[in-house]
């Protein structure tokens, strides 16, 4: 079988790497040696992070987004140790390219950007230069077009954003203009790197280095996405359906810098005009999706996200996860109980010490074993993690799961066989997944759930789940929503409060050193935790009117059968042994969708209607699980799930 053109990418690059480890070892030992010593494995602190190198430059996009007749210049801030430059040696990049550095903060502290009186760097958010500057890493904080000092526009994940970081790389690796100002002539060149970058961040700045990663530029050799977005469309809406009641223009007005602002009016109209409200997939939202482009990706590519992340929400992760593997993208996987959580406020100490291994292998190519290790790190419960050699796990089998008719109206069964009959549900915007979870057992009249027997073995889901229905509406616009839910008692990290599943305490732990204007250490945290009586761990949106076409909504006809399928967003989760399996399938979800124009009531035919749910061991498994009679099946505990937290307006990472 051919090998994938990107992991031949890979395993030149590597072999690069290690073959100038080994030729640093060689030269760095003592003379008349018997033996040379073993290659190094970890890089160490040895340069000084108070003397390091601290400028700024204004790097050419190639690129006009405010139409003023000039070409646009991003800011970039750089920290670097002096010392290899000194010695003729040249030191790999890590960077991070942000809307926030000035609008909004970086990290739980929210930590923004802050320059000495002749505009260079002196306070760089985050740890990362603290830790990685010593270590014989430079740091580059980047500023996108259209913030703090950066000249353009923002365009939310369109050609703009993408160029801001992808002309940095390619300046690092001597194929873009560098300045020493914002307007002026004095050329500033990256002698002092050797062009291997990694890009790192949260949120918006990883979802940009997903971005530069799916553009294939040589010389970023791996991208750390820490909750990223993979598809625009998709953080605005799912199929149709609307996520939040604010697109694109809103967020670009909101980062953008005051004379950003002032300028990039047309710009702005352009987001609204190519973002309508109606959920249609327009040209705008193909351009921002980065999945479609994944075959390019040449970079190592260590996935991050909260699995109850509802801000970035856990199908992004997933769509972009399975596109990479079809490509033979080399990946990392860490999946949290938390919400929109960064690691190092959830595990840091193994964090810290996993991304240093990290880059110390993609870009120094040190060999330290972390391409050996486990593929996937997986909270299974509140600071209890487990691992797999490859994720999803291998015997995991997508399983055609189908509803049936219950005892009661609304409570049916779920199973392998395939039901029969109909269920019929009213669309009730004032309740939502929580709602709906509390009262599985409960004929209500706004969902329709299906429960499956209570569980003689654990049964673990892996993976991303589909949910086919066949729908009648009774009028012409209806929204569905369809969640996976755990039902049984649990103590599980409070996604839905205000840490998303961690609290900020007071005392702190330092991370390299520091200097006066930039302080090392940080603010500690705890598991923050709920007890249960049902968890959500998937759930999926659409808007019915995407019937025939899942890029374009259309009127539905009342009283005529509707079929599609809901994709839901991945997830890893065991479903314990005497816990039930639930599908519940409803209208709008309270404080996760938008309701649509009116409030029809659904039937459900069940013959055609069935989740695809990727079970560990398959049916088999499933059959297993539920084979036999364990008593009789617990009525939901009285313990309310977790309510997600709404933003009013979504801003993807902004503190």
């Amino acid at each position: 079988m051919p090998i994938p053109t990107g992991r031949i990418h890979r395993l030149w690059t590597l072999l690069v790497g290690a073959a100038a480890a080994a030729l640093l070892a060689v030269l760095v030992a003592p003379a008349g040696a018997a033996a040379r010593p073993a290659p190094p494995t970890e890089s160490r602190p040895v340069y000084s992070y108070e003397n390091a190198v601290r400028e700024s430059v204004w790097v050419d996009t190639r690129l006009d987004g405010d139409g003023d007749g000039r070409t646009d210049r991003v800011a970039v801030d750089v920290v670097r140790p002096r010392e290899p430059a000194a010695q003729g040696r040249k030191v790999p990049v890590i960077m991070d390219a942000s809307p926030y550095y000035s609008c909004c903060g970086r990290g739980n502290e929210s930590q923004l950007k802050t320059y000495d009186a002749q505009g260079d760097i002196v306070g760089m958010p985050l740890y990362y230069d603290n830790y990685f500057v010593p270590r014989g890493y430079a740091f580059v904080g980047v500023d996108l077009a259209g913030t703090n000092r950066s000249d353009g526009c923002v365009d939310v994940g369109g050609r703009s954003d993408v160029q801001s970081a992808k002309a940095v790389v390619d300046w690092l690796n001597g194929r873009a203009k560098g300045y020493t100002s914002r307007t002026g002539t004095a050329r500033a060149t990256a002698d002092w790197t050797n062009g291997r970058t990694g890009m790192i961040g949260k949120s918006y700045d990883a979802t940009i280095a997903n971005a530069v990663a799916a553009s294939g530029v040589e010389g970023l050799e791996t991208i750390v996405p820490i909750g990223g977005i993979s598809s625009w469309y998709d953080y605005y809406f799912q199929q149709g359906a609307p996520l939040y009641d604010s697109g694109p223009d809103w967020l670009s007005d909101y980062v953008e810098s005051p004379d950003a602002r002032a300028r990039c009016a047309a710009v702005q109209q352009r987001l609204v005009d190519g973002a309508p409200r109606s959920g249609d997939l327009t040209p705008l939202w193909q351009q921002r999706d980065y999945v479609r482009d994944a075959a390019k990706v040449r970079a190592s590519v260590f996935v991050v996200h909260g699995m109850q992340d509802l801000n970035v929400r856990a199908k992004h992760f997933g769509q972009w996860w399975d596109a990479l593997a079809e490509h033979g993208v080399e990946r990392k996987i860490w999946l949290s109980q938390t919400g929109h959580v960064d690691p190092f406020d959830y595990r840091r100490a193994e964090w810290v010490d996993t991304l240093h291994r990290w880059f110390d292998h993609e870009l120094l190519g040190l060999r330290n074993g972390i391409d050996r290790a486990p593929m996937a790190d997986i909270e299974r419960t509140p600071d209890h993690w487990t691992t797999d050699p490859v994720w999803p796990p291998r015997p995991t089998r997508a399983t055609a799961l189908r509803p049936g008719g219950g005892a009661a109206p609304g409570v049916g069964t779920l199973g392998l066989r395939a039901g029969s009959g109909t269920e019929r549900f009213t669309d009730d915007p004032s309740l939502g997944e929580s709602d709906w979870a509390a009262r599985a057992d409960t004929p209500t009249p706004g969902k329709a759930g299906f429960i499956s027997r209570p569980l003689a073995k654990d049964l673990r889901i892996s993976g991303s789940s589909t949910v086919t229905v066949t729908a009648t509406p009774t009028t012409s616009t209806a929204h569905l929503s369809a969640v996976l839910v755990d039902l049984g008692p649990a103590t599980i990290r409070d996604y839905g409060a205000a840490g998303e599943g961690i609290t900020t305490l007071s005392d702190r732990s330092c991370w390299g050193p520091s200097t006066t204007g930039d302080s090392s250490c940080y603010k500690n945290t705890r598991t923050d935790t709920a007890d249960v009586g049902a968890t959500v761990f998937s759930r999926g949106w659409a808007d019915l009117g995407t019937y025939a076409d899942p890029g374009r909504g259309r009127p539905l006809t009342p009283g005529r059968a509707h079929s599609l399928t809901i994709s839901l967003a991945a997830a890893d989760h065991v479903v314990p042994a005497g816990h039930r399996l639930a599908l519940i399938v409803a209208g709008t979800d309270k404080d996760l969708i938008d309701p649509p124009s009116t409030r029809p009531t659904l039937t459900l035919d069940l013959s055609r209607t069935a989740a695809r749910v990727p079970v560990v061991g398959g049916a088999r498994a499933f059959a297993a699980a539920t084979a036999g009679s364990r008593a009789t099946a617990p009525s939901t505990p009285s313990t309310d799930p977790v309510r997600p937290l709404r933003p009013h307006h979504p801003v993807p990472g902004g503190e």
